[in-house]
């Protein structure tokens, strides 16, 4: 057993910290990296694709469930109506909803209303669900299959 010890005090001794944390690192990464655009991360969430433009940055999604989209700067495009996306969108994203939207803006009878909630309750109805706060709009789900192109906000 004492030759044992003495074995072990010649060996080369490994600094274990840094190893830890770069292993700690790349596991933690790993579990972060999902689908590989906003687009694919928000089917598989059950709602449409195309509920974010096509310039996308990045985006993080927390353990919480907080979805930040990134895109560069505000941008305007056009689905049934204009609508404001700002260079940072949050929501609580679960199944079939995005839930305390903050950073996207719809123009409603020459008025930029904030989009609250957008939820797809039913599937199979082919509707998804604007709450713009004073009312509710529901539309069809495959006009927001398709990404838009956004286009930068003009000054108004």
């Amino acid at each position: 057993m004492v030759t044992h010890l003495k074995h072990q005090s010649t060996m080369k001794k490994i600094p274990i910290l840094p190893l830890f944390m770069a292993t700690f690192s790349l596991l933690l990464t790993s579990s972060v990296v999902s689908p590989s655009s906003i687009h694919d991360l928000l089917k598989s969430q059950g709602l449409p694709g195309g509920l974010f433009p096509k310039n996308v940055k990045s985006y993080t999604l927390g353990e919480d469930g907080l979805l930040e989209v990134y895109l560069g700067q505000p941008c305007e495009a056009r689905f049934e109506s204009l609508v404001r996306f700002d260079s940072v969108v949050r929501a609580n994203l679960s199944y079939g909803g995005l839930i305390g939207v903050e950073g996207l803006t719809q123009e409603e009878l020459f008025l930029w209303l904030p989009v609250k909630d957008i939820i797809v309750d039913d599937p199979s109805s082919g509707l998804i669900l604007f709450d713009i706060g004073v009312a509710q709009k529901q539309l069809a789900f495959s006009m927001f299959e398709d990404p838009p192109v956004c286009n930068p906000q003009l000054a108004e």
